[in-house]
């Protein structure tokens, strides 16, 4: 652990009550904060004996701002400020924090101007995996290792099989159970081998709903079998691969619950029972974010959601929003031996961080790595590998969504003779003055989000321009983003179509590489589209 503090000397007994308690918390802390607020929960980190803090880019980024009606800052430093905040916050700890943050696919999750690797949906579409699995989750953990976090909230072992999943889809591995495991346990192999601390999420499996927990409370109702067979597969081979925590969804699971209303989070059965006893996780288990309405909006009485998740088999209690309350509720009520042990498994963990040495200073470079991926990612989903290009190709090359990136016809044109159409964000059709029918398309799409709501971005009037594009013959499509977009499409099997997943420069440079007949595709698609 990066701290000038040594506690490796202390023993479990120099500990006071209230100390001990303390170290189940783990509020938020926010890279973009004023100086009130810092100040504020220096005091709180020093007075309560805060355990630990989870580090978010700012109050008005999605963790806080579910509504989104709050603007966020861009802070160009944002990963200088970290270092300092870190810095300061562990001088106001009587015993050392740990630090963590979400960082699936790199501190890019949470900070500007930071390493960033592709989403896990495109990680499971490389066959054979796991080796790059490792590398990217080997070189996330050395970002991390540089930025003095200790705990990467990661691998999601999430099985997403629904393509309206509002919050999970892009962030796992895929739909098939053996995949999402191979691929989050070599993930974690990698964040573990750079001695950062990793998490399986979200317990039991947030990936077969269409309700967002930020927002609201998802039901899964499934059997106990179809769960044990599917839905906790992944999570009983990371278990299996020791795992050093698993952190709990807000989600309603009555087969395992008893009831569609307690959240898995509050759930003795849940946690003490299919988690700990029949499953044999001995490690640490923290809760999802506690500020999310799946939970938080139930409990206006401050303190009563920490206490009752504690109750459940909470050991760390993240993003609480009333830990002082929480702190002294569990003090007067909480069971002493309960106490006690989550106390220790908390206390084991922290001691690995310490043994753990070596520090470095440095960000990785992640375009080596993300050329690699890009790849041996690509995936064929309609039409034919074959090469539609010649030397005496007119081509119209038509991009719909992020104006900015241009790299994609910029390496093609040189080859062959491309004409570049710009179409306004109002045209709802194509006519035949602007392209005619016999002209070969080369439609480039790079959805404006990768999540489903609101069309992953796109309007109503575009997503009727790009029906009409393909209501005409010969068109190749590449799409740089979530393959689940395809759904809004009226495909059919004439249709090329090429995924390339990001939107990043290598992943761009490959597919132009393709178009020409330069490289082979070898990816699969990892999630299943249409009906």
């Amino acid at each position: 652990m990066q701290s000038d503090k040594d506690i490796s000397k202390q023993g479990l007994s120099d500990f006071s009550l209230e100390e001990k308690v303390g170290q189940f918390f783990m509020p938020a802390a926010f890279i973009n904060d004023s100086e009130e607020e810092i100040t504020q929960l220096e005091a709180l980190i020093k007075n309560a004996h805060i355990g630990g803090i989870c580090f978010f880019h700012s109050r008005a980024s999605a963790a806080t701002n579910y509504e989104g009606k709050k603007e966020i800052p861009y802070n160009k430093e944002s990963y200088q400020t970290l270092k300092k905040l870190i810095a300061r916050y562990q001088q106001a700890a009587k015993i050392p924090l740990l630090i963590a943050i979400d960082a699936e696919w790199g501190l890019a999750m949470r900070i500007e101007n930071t390493p960033q690797y592709p989403y896990a949906l495109t990680l499971g579409a490389i066959q054979g995996a796991p080796d790059l699995v490792y590398q990217v989750g080997r070189q996330i953990g050395a970002d991390c290792r540089a930025a003095g976090i200790h705990w990467n909230f990661a691998p999601v072992a999430d099985i997403n099989n629904n393509p309206n999943n509002p919050v999970i889809g892009y962030r796992s591995f895929g739909s098939n159970k053996k995949q999402v495991a191979e691929n989050a346990v070599a993930f974690a192999r990698g964040l573990k081998s750079q001695g950062i601390l990793c998490s399986a999420k979200h317990f039991p499996g947030h990936g077969d709903t269409a309700t967002d927990s930020h927002l609201g409370l998802p039901v899964i109702d499934k059997s106990r079998s179809e769960l044990i067979d599917n839905e906790l597969f992944p999570f009983s081979e990371l278990i299996e691969a020791g795992v050093d925590s698993v952190m709990i969804g807000h989600l309603a699971v009555p087969s395992l619950t008893g009831d569609y209303t307690t959240p898995t989070t509050l759930s003795e059965k849940m946690i003490k029972g299919t988690l700990r006893k029949e499953m044999g996780f001995q490690g640490v288990v923290v809760s999802d974010a506690l500020n999310m309405h799946a939970v938080s909006k139930h409990y206006p009485v401050k303190g009563e959601l920490e206490f009752r998740a504690f109750c459940s088999g909470i050991d760390i209690l993240c993003f609480s929003e009333n830990p002082k309350e929480g702190i002294q509720k569990i003090i007067d009520e909480g069971n002493i031996k309960d106490i006690e042990a989550s106390f220790n498994r908390i206390w084991q963990l922290k001691s690995s961080c310490f043994e753990s040495s070596g520090k470095n200073k440095s960000l990785s470079d992640p375009r080596p790595l993300n050329l690699e991926i890009a790849r041996k990612s690509l995936t064929q989903f309609g039409g034919t590998q074959q090469s539609r290009v010649s030397d005496t190709s007119n081509w119209a090359g038509i991009q719909i969504g992020s104006e900015g990136k241009k790299l994609f016809f910029e390496k093609i044109k040189p080859s062959i003779s491309i004409r570049e159409i710009r179409l306004v964000p109002e045209q709802a059709s194509i006519s035949h003055e602007i392209v005619r029918p016999e002209t070969p398309i080369l439609l480039a799409i790079f959805p404006p989000s990768v999540k489903p709501a609101g069309s992953y971005g796109f309007s109503d009037t575009t997503l009727a321009l790009m029906h009409d594009i393909l209501n005409r013959q010969n068109v190749t499509v590449y799409l740089f983003g979530n393959p689940y977009f395809l759904n809004l499409l009226n495909l059919n099997t004439e249709h090329s179509v090429v995924i390339a997943y990001q939107d990043f420069d290598e992943f761009q440079a490959v597919a132009a590489d393709h178009f020409l007949g330069r490289c082979k595709i070898s990816g699969r698609l990892p999630v299943q589209l249409g009906k």
